[in-house]
């Protein structure tokens, strides 16, 4: 009789890595919903709030944020 070997499924990353991925993800779209609006209904009047902190300064910083903890899950080997 011939014995079925178990074929036990392995993930290619680990918890922690998924986890990390999961919350840079979160990251990234809190920093894209930042950059959101600042235009005009009318293209002849031009709006100075596109150019204020939160879309200059914070979205870009959190999207890079979130792309360099995505590059630090994914080169971080798993913990067996």
């Amino acid at each position: 009789m011939k014995k079925l070997k178990s074929t036990k499924k392995e993930f290619l990353f680990g918890k922690r890595n998924y986890q990390f991925l999961l919350l840079s993800i979160i990251i990234i779209g809190v920093g894209f919903i930042l950059m959101v609006g600042g235009g005009s209904s009318d293209p002849n009047i031009f709006n100075p709030e596109i150019f204020n902190f939160r879309r200059i300064r914070l979205a870009p910083t959190l999207v890079l944020i979130g792309f360099g903890l995505a590059v630090y899950s994914i080169l971080t080997s798993p913990k067996k």
